[in-house]
């Protein structure tokens, strides 16, 4: 048997852009998009995407070079994660909500050789570039890391704003319809460069690979059950781990992508009646947005029920319990970038539908069992190696193997190395195993704070506040947050002032104004606690675990519930956030 080789009638390499071509030929005339008055076919999805690699390698894209892109769910998004990867290019989606300075980071560190950009995020692209050349000017960077800038410009309500000559419709519209893409020499090549804010202040790019990208597609699609012909709702960013890889899903299906610039609750309910979607994916947030609806918003109560793929923070049992009743059925998913999105899917059992519903809800809430393509998860004592039983209450930390994970952290070995231990990769999530074999978390190892599905790294923050004039120490934790499940929370303890005292002469709203000037909005402590000193060990550690239960009694009020927030109206109104949070 050994001597029956691999060859090009019994092996192709796995890439999920395989599906594309499969939807053209099969689905043809299916609508594959969906965006206001625009609508495309399968058919025509795939030529528009052969254009776009074209014209891409016509400007001297070539293999793994990295395309760079800051865009909301529309048209151009979907269609660049398979343009983008026939090019033999590796694209970067980058998050919306992130600042000037971390996205001149990303395009930095990247190393982009283009940057599509929407034309709503003009402005602050035009920031980060302005950083980038600046950085240039003093030589840190060279010249020629300066990205080709193409704007995105509304295919469905056009602006005619640019930033520099270049726009995507024209190059689609210049392309080859007819291009071929290079045979794809070798699955474990990269498709996808993804940041992550982590635990340090400093983003890591995750690469995700051609087969992983492959695996990951077919599990989900298999797990959540998606049979054919699916309308897929996008209220999940396609930002976030490919849109859980999603994005090339649908095509797998011959589903449709229903766009939406302006996710706000009565465009999802509007979008949910018009277009009879079944499927979408969000955080628990958006369960929030869509039962605070005013009815004349909800409609008509929604049948069959749309499937919802949830994950980013658990979601607490009460709030699965409210949502269903509404016309939703939830599935409850744990992922992380680094697992190419979801790894855990809670698979729903039978027996189960006779429990009562608020016991039916703790089940539902827990993160469930590993997806078909990852070979094992576990939760272990990083010190043994040894798995903890089964019995649901013994804490050990999550960890991973299979072809979904990541190869690796772009050009961090040392970070790689950390990630990996004994042919595992470590999550960093506490968790415990239930006597049925299904995982559930119960802490964090890495102090993340995850607001409305996105991470907050304290450690970012802290190093901020540590920046004020007045601030002597600072320890960042989570707090309830009646929106975003959880929001970084500051304790502070100041320096003496002029008269040598150290009386509160610096208030709340001094530090959290200041903390707005200098992150991501999301990131900025809703509340902050003066301390004469904060608590630690004997070594001088602060010791974070006696502030956090000291912050789970804080909650911020609905009257406070962060509207002032949303920095961008012009995308949305009050669920920008929540959207861009996922």
């Amino acid at each position: 048997m050994d001597q029956l080789p691999k060859c090009g009638a019994n092996y192709a390499p796995l890439s999920p852009i395989t599906f594309l071509n499969r939807a053209s030929k099969f689905y043809a005339n299916r609508t594959s998009v969906i965006y206001e008055r625009t609508r495309f076919t399968w058919q025509q999805t795939y030529e528009r995407c052969c254009r776009l690699a074209s014209s891409l390698r016509s400007l001297n894209i070539v293999k793994n070079d990295v395309v760079s892109v800051l865009a909301p769910n529309i048209p151009a998004m979907y269609e660049m994660h398979f343009a983008v990867p026939m090019a033999g290019a590796v694209l970067n989606t980058i998050n919306i909500r992130l600042d000037s300075k971390t996205i001149a980071t990303i395009l930095r560190h990247s190393e982009a050789k283009v940057f599509f950009v929407d034309c709503q995020y003009v402005p602050l692209a035009r920031e980060a570039l302005r950083l980038l050349m600046d950085q240039s000017k003093d030589s840190r960077v060279p010249e020629s890391s300066i990205p080709l800038v193409i704007v995105i410009d509304d295919i469905d309500s056009p602006t005619g704003v640019r930033l520099g000559e270049l726009e995507y419709e024209q190059l689609v519209h210049k392309g080859n319809p007819r291009y071929v893409p290079g045979d794809l020499e070798d699955e474990w090549d990269p498709i996808a460069l993804n940041y992550t804010s982590g635990t340090t202040s400093e983003p890591k790019g995750v690469v995700y690979s051609h087969r992983g990208a492959f695996l990951s597609t077919l599990s989900l699609v298999l797990g959540w059950e998606m049979g054919s012909e699916p309308v897929y709702l996008w209220t999940l960013p396609m930002f976030h781990c490919n849109g859980w890889t999603f994005t090339w899903g649908i095509a797998a299906r011959g589903g449709t992508n229903v766009c939406l610039r302006n996710s706000t609750a009565s465009d999802i309910y509007r979008s949910i009646a018009m277009h009879k979607v079944t499927h979408m994916c969000c955080a628990p947030i958006i369960f929030n947005v869509l039962l605070q609806a005013e009815p004349k918003e909800r409609g008509q109560k929604i049948a069959p029920p749309v499937q919802i793929l949830t994950g980013g923070a658990p979601p607490p049992a009460a709030l699965l319990e409210k949502i269903e009743p509404l016309g939703f059925h939830v599935t409850h998913a744990y992922g992380l970038t680094e697992a190419t999105g979801p790894a855990l899917v809670c698979e729903w059992q039978a027996k189960w539908n006779q429990l009562p519903r608020d016991d039916q809800a703790k089940f539902k809430a827990r993160q469930g069992i590993s997806i078909l393509t990852l070979a094992d998860v576990d939760v272990k004592d990083l010190k043994t190696m040894a798995s903890v039983p089964h019995d649901g209450k013994t804490m050990g930390e999550i960890v991973l193997r299979g072809s979904s994970i990541m190869k690796g952290y772009f050009k961090d070995p040392k970070a790689t190395s950390k990630a990996f231990k004994d042919g595992w990769f470590l999550t960093g999530d506490v968790g415990v195993v239930h006597p049925d074999g299904y995982l559930e978390i119960k802490d964090r190892s890495k102090d993340v704070i995850i607001s409305g599905g996105e991470n907050v790294s304290s450690v970012e923050v802290e190093s901020v506040l540590y920046k004020h004039p007045r601030v002597l120490e600072a320890a960042v934790v989570a707090m309830p947050h009646p929106h975003w499940g959880e929001s970084p929370c500051a304790f502070v303890t100041l320096s003496k002032n002029s008269t040598g005292g150290t009386d509160v002469d610096v208030r709340e709203a001094e530090i959290i104004s200041y903390c707005r000037k200098n992150l991501p909005h999301f990131t900025v402590p809703k509340k902050v606690v003066f301390l004469p000193e904060l608590p630690k060990n004997s070594t001088g550690k602060i010791l974070k675990n006696e502030l956090r239960d000291k912050a789970k009694h804080f909650v911020v009020s609905e009257n406070h519930s962060d509207k002032s927030n949303i920095q961008a109206p012009q995308y949305g109104e009050q669920i920008l956030q929540a959207l861009s949070r996922l």
